[in-house]
């Protein structure tokens, strides 16, 4: 299969797809005579693995340890529950942030009322210089 019906069975982007491969996480495929790239079973088994990877939040790094010890099966698996064990570890740490940004959030929103301007708006002003805003979380 070509890389744009890959794409869609798995549904994501096919600059996706090209990034994973620059990442080493899925295989360069074999090309064609006129350059294009033909996918295959196995392909699309590694892409959905990743997929499922990163839906539980895994770093790229952390898919290529886990691609590791599926290729090559018969290792023990004391490194990948330690893996997880660290992962778990991780998103506890930011849900505590998420509770503490949450809390802060309700306590600037609990400055204002609908009715006032914007000059006498109290999450601007909390903002300006009465709460700081969580140090420990960064949307991106």
């Amino acid at each position: 299969m070509r890389i744009g019906q890959l794409a869609e069975a798995a549904g994501i982007d096919t600059q996706t797809i090209r990034f994973y491969e620059r990442q080493g996480l899925l295989e360069a495929p074999s090309r064609q005579d006129n350059g294009y790239r033909i996918y295959t079973e196995r392909h699309a088994k590694r892409l959905a693995f990743i997929r499922r990877c990163r839906i539980l939040n895994l770093s790229l790094a952390e898919i290529h340890d886990l691609q590791s010890y599926e290729d090559d099966p018969h290792q023990p698996c004391a490194a990948v529950n330690t893996m997880l064990d660290d992962h778990i570890g991780y998103v506890r740490s930011q849900i505590t942030a998420l509770h503490e940004l949450e809390r802060q959030l309700v306590a600037l929103r609990g400055r204002c009322s609908d009715k006032r301007e914007a000059t006498d708006c109290g999450i601007l002003a909390g903002i300006n210089g009465g709460s700081e805003p969580a140090d420990n979380y960064q949307r991106n």
